[in-house]
């Protein structure tokens, strides 16, 4: 594997290195429409405008969710060719082993 390659991966798999994170990246990409206003979402998942300004940053700078600005408020969308990268490495098939 090519160092590019293997530092685009890690810094995938860290910024997913989160629950919240993880939780997150679930909620916006079940979300109908595709995109999800960030108003609703510290209500939606139980945390702090602060905390979640935090995470989003984190998800958007790895290039996992989209960040647009419509008016006064950004909607945010995941990026499935990035978490496709992610799930080819891995392997889709993980047989009966779960962690949850």
């Amino acid at each position: 594997m090519e160092a590019d390659r293997a530092a685009c991966l890690a810094a995938v798999f860290k910024a997913l290195s989160d629950p919240t994170r993880v939780r997150l990246v679930g909620y916006l990409a079940s979300a109908q429409g595709g995109t999800v206003c960030a108003c609703h979402l510290p209500d939606r998942l139980g945390i702090s405008q602060p905390t979640l300004s935090h995470h989003l940053k984190k998800l958007t700078a790895a290039g996992i969710i989209t960040r647009e600005q419509r008016g006064r408020w950004a909607h945010y969308a995941v990026v499935p060719k990035v978490l496709d990268v992610a799930r080819d490495y891995l392997g889709t098939s993980i047989g009966d082993a779960r962690c949850c």
